[in-house]
C-alpha cells in the first residue's frame, strides 16, 4: 500500500507529475477496487442482431450490396453512430496518451489496462451492430476509420497529468450522454439497448476520474483548479479530427444528440457541482483567478446555449408550420 505525499504548501509549481502520481496512487487503488466491485462484465456479441446479417459482395457469390433502405435506424442515428464509433476506434491512441502519463505499473497501470479493455468492448459491439444491421455503408465506414486512425490523436491537455485527469472526468460523461441520446434517437430498440449498456460503462469511468479529481483538489487545489479551468474552456471531444466531423456535429446539435445546452447542463455543470468547484475556498492567487475565470466562462456558455435554444425552437416552429401548411 502506498502512502500519499502530504499536501504541499506554497506555489503550485512544487507539485510535479511524479509527486502527484505517487500521492494519488492510494486513491487510484481504492477507486479501482470500488470499480471492480460495481462493474459487471458483459458480452458484446449478445447485443448484436446476428440474425439480420448477410454477406456483402466481394468473396461471396451470394453477397448483397449495401443499400440505405436496409436499416430501420434513423438518419440522425446513423450520423451519430458513425461519430461515436470512430471516436471509440481511436482507443490505441487514447491508451498511449494515458499510459504515457499515468504509467503501466502499480495501481495506475492496472487501471489503465482495465479501462482500455472495457473501452475495447464499445468499438467491438458498435461495429458488429452496424454491419449486422446494415445501418451504414460498410465501405465508407472503413475508409473513415482508416483516415481517422491514420491521423492519430493528440490531446489538448498540455500533456499534464492533472489536465488529463480533468479532461477524462468530463469527456467520459460527454461520451455517456452522446451514446445515450444516440440510442434514444436511433429508432431501433436493439440499438438503444446496446448504447445504454455502453453508457453504463462510460458513467462508471466518469465516476472513477471524477473521484480522482476530487482527491487532486484536496492535495493541490490551485494547480487542479487551473487544470479544470483550462480543460473546460478549451474542451473538445476526441473525435474532432475525424472526416466530416463539423457537419456531423452540427446535425447532432440540431437533432439534440449533443449541443451547447446538453454540454453545459448534462456534462460540465454536473461535475463542477458535484465537486463544488466554484465554492472551493482557501485558494491562492492563481487558483482564485482560475476559479473566477471558470465561473465567468460557465455563465457565458449558458448564455450561448440559451441563444442556441432560441434558434432551435424557431427552427422547430418553422418546420411545424411548413408541415401543417
Amino acid at each position: 500500500m502506498t502512502i500519499p505525499a502530504p499536501r504541499l504548501a506554497g506555489p503550485s509549481a512544487e507539485w510535479t507529475d511524479a509527486r502527484l502520481l505517487y500521492a494519488l496512487e492510494e486513491v487510484v487503488e481504492t477507486e479501482l477496487n470500488r470499480h471492480l466491485k460495481v462493474t459487471k462484465d458483459w458480452m458484446p456479441h449478445e447485443y448484436v442482431p446476428w440474425g439480420d446479417g448477410r454477406n456483402f459482395p466481394g468473396f461471396f457469390e451470394d453477397g448483397e450490396a449495401w443499400d440505405p433502405g436496409q436499416s430501420k435506424v434513423s438518419d440522425l442515428g446513423k450520423i451519430a453512430l458513425v461519430v461515436n464509433l470512430l471516436t471509440e476506434d481511436n482507443l490505441p491512441s487514447y491508451h498511449h496518451e494515458i499510459a504515457a502519463l499515468f504509467g503501466r505499473d502499480g495501481a495506475w497501470g492496472t487501471w489503465v489496462h482495465r479501462w482500455t479493455a472495457e473501452e475495447g468492448r464499445h468499438g467491438i459491439v458498435m461495429r458488429d451492430y452496424l454491419l449486422a444491421s446494415r445501418a451504414v455503408d460498410p465501405d465508407k465506414l472503413e475508409r473513415f476509420r482508416m483516415a481517422h486512425m491514420s491521423e492519430g490523436f493528440e490531446s489538448d491537455n498540455r500533456h499534464s497529468m492533472l489536465h488529463t485527469v480533468a479532461y477524462v472526468a468530463f469527456q467520459e460523461l460527454a461520451t455517456r450522454v452522446s451514446h445515450r441520446n444516440t440510442g434514444h434517437h436511433s429508432g431501433d430498440p436493439v440499438c438503444d439497448r446496446m448504447l445504454a449498456r455502453i453508457a453504463t460503462d462510460e458513467n462508471l469511468h466518469m465516476v472513477f476520474y471524477r473521484n480522482l479529481l476530487k482527491a487532486a483538489f484536496e492535495l493541490a487545489p490551485d494547480l487542479t483548479m487551473k487544470s479544470v479551468r483550462d480543460v473546460v474552456v478549451d474542451f473538445r471531444m476526441p473525435g474532432h479530427g475525424m472526416p466530416g466531423f463539423e457537419r456531423a456535429a452540427a446535425q447532432m446539435a440540431i437533432g439534440e444528440v449533443y449541443n451547447l445546452r446538453i454540454h453545459h447542463d448534462d456534462v460540465l455543470a454536473p461535475v463542477l457541482r458535484y465537486l463544488k468547484v466554484l465554492e472551493i475556498d482557501g485558494l491562492g492567487p492563481e487558483g482564485l483567478k482560475a476559479q473566477e475565470e471558470l465561473g465567468l466562462y460557465m455563465n457565458g456558455l449558458d448564455s450561448e446555449a440559451s441563444k442556441f435554444d432560441e434558434k432551435l425552437a424557431a427552427r422547430k416552429a418553422r418546420l411545424a408550420a411548413r408541415a401543417a401548411g
